[in-house]
């Protein structure tokens, strides 16, 4: 019997608005669309792999800037940490909020478990979601980073099971499906445009229960 429920939070529960569209009044004309495109995305890249760096206000306050130095070294302009972190914005997807609701009144514990520096809890508060689930763990609180499946036992802590009761959703192989299969959790695929994937909406994670 399933008695918890983990998700992934970017590409799951959260997606990012395009930041190079927020940032594009704060940088000179001359520097292309093209540019400050790629320029961001590098910047992504980067994130990815040092989120779990951020483990308090003052690593997360050097992450940041290690970051705003990348992108102002790429773009041959000054971008600050503040003008960056201002352009990095977050939605829930629109499934987000109503299958949390739906699972909670089925009796799962619900957490989020994302490769994220410590900002994850404010990040889904500002979502909308916080309030909808029993925790959230990042993997700089954790100490670990999907596909470790160390990142996975605080979450278990918090919803009070075992791993053979729990399941985790999330929408990549790599870490999402190996971390939590490598935590005896059985992992789902959520793949949003249909094409690969145990579901395509949020809403279906009732259906494997």
């Amino acid at each position: 019997m399933t008695r918890a429920v983990f998700l992934d939070a970017l590409g799951t529960l959260v997606e990012l608005e395009p930041p190079w569209l927020s940032l594009r009044d704060r940088v000179p004309d001359e520097v292309s669309d093209e540019r400050l495109e790629a320029a961001l995305r590098a910047e992504m890249a980067y994130y990815r792999d040092h989120a779990h760096e951020g483990r308090d206000e003052a690593s997360l306050a050097d992450l940041r800037e290690r970051c705003a130095a990348l992108v102002s070294d790429q773009l041959g302009a000054e971008v600050s940490a503040v003008e960056l972190v201002e352009a990095i914005r977050f939605d829930a997807y629109p499934d987000a909020a109503p299958a949390l609701r739906d699972l909670h009144d089925r009796g799962q514990r619900l957490v989020a478990v994302s490769n994220w520096d410590c900002s994850l809890p404010t990040v889904l508060e500002r979502c909308g979601l916080g309030e909808l689930l029993d925790g959230a763990v990042s993997s700089a609180v954790a100490g670990a980073r999907k596909p470790d499946p160390a990142i996975f036992e605080p979450a278990l802590e918090i919803a009070g099971s075992g791993p053979e009761e729990a399941l985790h959703v999330g929408d990549t192989p790599e870490e999402d499906v190996e971390g939590a299969r490598a935590a005896g959790i059985r992992p789902l695929l959520i793949a949003r445009d249909g094409n690969r994937g145990d579901i395509s909406s949020l809403r279906e994670i009732r259906e494997h229960l």
